[in-house]
């Protein structure tokens, strides 16, 4: 009743007052950058930006005000919980749960059951960490409709399990970056399990996207591996008080590079293939992580796998695979190399496996690579 009566008339006017204050193109949000590859830097977004583009968030996932309670274990700093949660939310009118201050998977998967959540959003982690939890099968998900998973690559055994474990049947895999408010592609929730599983979906409307040869400049025909690059209503204004840092990213003709390698299909649909700062260079050969990842992904023992290159005397550099086992399970860097052997080519197969307990995060909870690899480095005595 509180609620209902701070909204009457006087606060009515008070908004009014403030709306005619604003500018659309003003900045409203310094969105810092998860810092995954190196420092975090302050994306400024406007209120066109992030207002727009959790509109067109919203839209895709079919949100219905009547019936949407929407899970949202993302912190509020970063921009997949801010954006992607909170202000879709409101523009939707859509209930929103917050299940703990900070993300913890029993919290989560005890809100979905109490509360009947209909929609789930997170990153490729917590949906891991939730589905690894040994009492999972006693919490009643039934309610769960659709949701979004992004902030980091998806290999597709864990989307798999998501729409099977979890009966998540309508979740779509998202894209985008800080600077881009955040969302570009994003798939949709009748989509195909290949879709699903294989891209991130479709470009957003008002959105322009290029790839790129990334030493060129050259655009590449479609299904062609590049640098993925963005320009629309989404692109940020620049990096607050850094204009050296935004020139790195972002052109004249306000093209943002997104340093991401991905393809873009015949249908419009994107596959991001790896991060151009992640590719590994052994001995004159590309590598891409990401694919590495979503193969070892199909291990029955493995619960999580990241993928980084170290340091190598005589290919420049070497891939090593750090894993987490599933609860229980046991296994051998023999066992992990067999199971790659003849289903790709052999200088992909990792050289070295290393087991972990857990991996470098970020205080969003996405996966710091560049500390993976000093980490591995400094183990397997490579530093």
């Amino acid at each position: 009743q509180e609620v209902m009566q701070a909204g009457e008339s006087s606060h009515k006017k008070e908004l009014q007052g403030i709306r005619k204050m604003l500018i659309n193109k003003e900045p409203i949000n310094i969105q810092f950058t998860s810092g995954t590859t190196g420092s975090p830097k302050g994306a400024t977004l406007s209120h066109s930006n992030i207002v727009n583009n959790a509109n067109f968030i919203g839209i895709r996932l079919g949100l219905n005000e009547m019936e949407g309670r929407c899970c949202n274990p993302a912190p509020l700093y970063h921009c997949l919980g801010s954006v992607g949660g909170s202000m879709v939310m409101a523009v939707h009118g859509v209930s929103l749960i917050f299940p703990c201050l900070s993300f913890n998977s029993k919290a989560t998967l005890k809100a979905i059951e109490k509360e009947k959540c209909t929609h789930m959003h997170g990153t490729p982690t917590m949906f891991i960490d939730m589905l690894g939890q040994p009492d999972f099968d006693s919490y009643d998900l039934s309610s769960l409709q659709g949701g979004a998973i992004g902030g980091s690559p998806v290999p597709p055994e864990v989307m798999k399990k998501i729409i099977k474990k979890m009966n998540i049947q309508e979740i779509v895999a998202i894209y985008g970056t800080t600077e881009n408010s955040p969302v570009t592609f994003m798939g949709f929730p009748q989509d195909s399990i290949a879709q699903k599983t294989e891209t991130v979906g479709y470009i957003f409307p008002h959105t322009e996207a290029k790839i790129e040869h990334p030493n060129t400049g050259e655009i590449l025909p479609l299904n062609s591996a590049g640098e993925l690059q963005i320009r629309g209503y989404c692109v940020m204004l620049g990096y607050w008080a850094d204009p050296n840092k935004t020139k790195e990213v972002l052109n004249d003709e306000q093209w943002y590079k997104t340093g991401d390698i991905a393809v873009l299909d015949e249908y419009g649909y994107c596959k991001i293939v790896g991060r151009c700062k992640d590719m590994i260079i052994r001995g004159g050969e590309n590598i891409y992580p990401a694919e590495l990842e979503q193969f070892l992904h199909m291990h029955p023992k493995i619960q999580e796998v990241q993928v980084v290159g170290v340091k190598d005397e005589r290919f420049g550099e070497e891939i090593c695979a750090s894993i987490r086992m599933k609860a229980g399970e046991k296994c051998t860097a023999d066992e992990i190399k067999a199971f790659c052997k003849g289903k790709m080519a052999h200088f992909k197969i990792p050289r070295y496996v290393v087991f972990v307990k857990d991996y470098p995060l970020t205080v969003s909870g996405k996966i710091q690579k560049y500390k993976l690899r000093e980490r591995m480095e400094k183990l397997l005595q490579l530093a």
